[in-house]
């Protein structure tokens, strides 16, 4: 972030225009917003909120792992892992990466919580100023001070949780507003898409507002963090992830559009043809698509692995596996209780699953007990009901090339 002198400094908010595309132009994109709508709804119907917390903590881990790739900062899903255990790393790079993962699925953990509360497209908290510096402050609270030190132009400093940017920055070509406009831009930013109505081009909404955030840079670092916990926050809100799918893996998973698309849509405007603000129509345009397209693409993918008959198969080659390999106790007559639970969501008192099972009482005793300590099954309590669970070893067969890198390490 250097070289400003060669750049000039947006100070006039209307220089981020367009925020939307045209009326004219929303044709394409509106009917992909309807599309991820409809695929959305059917997804969260079938499984309402709060039903398989096994299989949202693996996501919450996963979000966290591509978001980190995506900034560079690469972070095993075994690292991971450890670190929920409070196991870090001894090299401190490492370990520094590995409290930034944790800080992610905390901070997500907490959206999450705090869109539940909120009436459905409150767009007033939802594109609200203080909700994006509330998403970066409780992020990077979350790390020591050690952890939060950054080269700038001014040379080493300590990033302050929530605090706006006072110095100016470049990103590529791209040269940020100037840090005092910082505050107008991003009431402008507010002000634009908290208007925008329910409904398909909310979701245009969505992801034209990820672009533009990155592109007011309004923090001195964090800045691709924040858009898009903010982004996976208003898909929340407007009740179509229900815990089940982010983008985040579809941006990860094709970083190099991702950026590029980015960048395009910070270009300025390229003639007549190209709308009538300071920045290019068309790159926002094709920003846009691109983000419907990887939401559309997550939806997809995870309705596939959702379906009963295919996981029941899965579920049986993994108890295989268990019985066969690891060697700890699992039995494959487990099958019929688990796939209860996976269709179901719900949970089992425990006599409840014993029965299921077919075994004799000590026996199916042993059997909750082998289960619970490969994490197959969850239970608040030493005698509390149970309810199914996803550990990472067991992301290879209940879902396949979902996380394959966490594969790659069993």
């Amino acid at each position: 972030m250097s070289n400003l002198h060669k750049f000039k400094l947006y100070d006039d908010p209307s220089q981020m225009e367009p925020l939307l595309p045209a009326d004219h132009r929303l044709g394409a994109l509106l009917e992909q917003a309807h599309d991820l709508i409809r695929k959305s709804e059917r997804l969260s119907g079938w499984c309402p909120s709060g039903a398989l917390p096994g299989l949202r903590l693996s996501l919450r881990a996963m979000n966290s792992y591509y978001s980190n790739k995506i900034e560079g900062q690469h972070t095993l899903p075994m690292e991971i892992e450890q670190a929920l255990r409070n196991d870090y790393a001894q090299d401190a790079d490492k370990a520094r990466r590995q409290r930034m993962a944790v800080a992610h699925m905390a901070t997500e953990a907490k959206l999450e919580t705090q869109w539940l509360k909120w009436p459905q497209g409150d767009a007033a908290k939802v594109w609200s100023v203080q909700t994006v510096r509330h998403i970066h402050h409780d992020l990077f609270s979350r790390l020591p001070e050690a952890d939060r030190q950054i080269d700038s132009t001014d040379g080493l400093q300590t990033l302050q949780p929530g605090a706006l940017r006072e110095l100016e920055v470049s990103v590529g070509r791209h040269a940020a507003p100037a840090a005092e406009a910082v505050p107008a831009f991003l009431s402008r930013w507010s002000s634009v898409y908290s208007g925008v109505r329910r409904g398909e081009l909310q979701l245009v909404g969505m992801a034209a507002a990820h672009q533009r955030l990155a592109w007011i840079h309004p923090f001195q670092d964090g800045n691709g963090r924040v858009a898009r916990l903010h982004s996976h926050m208003v898909l929340g809100q407007l009740g179509l992830t229900n815990g089940l799918w982010s983008p985040l893996r579809g941006f990860a998973r094709t970083q190099e559009a991702y950026y590029a698309h980015l960048a395009a849509a910070d270009e300025p405007r390229a003639g007549d043809l190209d709308g009538r603000g300071n920045l290019t129509e068309w790159g926002l345009i094709r920003w846009i698509e691109y983000v419907l397209g990887v939401c559309l693409d997550q939806v997809n993918f995870m309705a596939g692995l959702l379906s009963l008959n295919a996981m029941k198969d899965r579920m049986a080659a993994c108890l295989a596996y268990e019985e066969k390999v690891v060697k700890l106790g699992v039995r494959t007559e487990s099958l019929r209780a688990l796939h209860y639970l996976f269709a179901s969501q719900s949970e089992l008192d425990r006599a409840e699953f014993k029965s299921m099972l077919g075994l004799g009482d000590r026996l199916a005793s042993a059997q909750i007990s082998a289960l619970l300590k490969r994490g197959l099954l969850e239970s608040d309590t030493p005698y509390g009901k149970l309810r199914l669970g996803v550990p990472q070893h067991a992301l290879r067969f209940y879902f396949p090339q979902l996380w394959p890198e966490a594969e790659a390490q069993v």
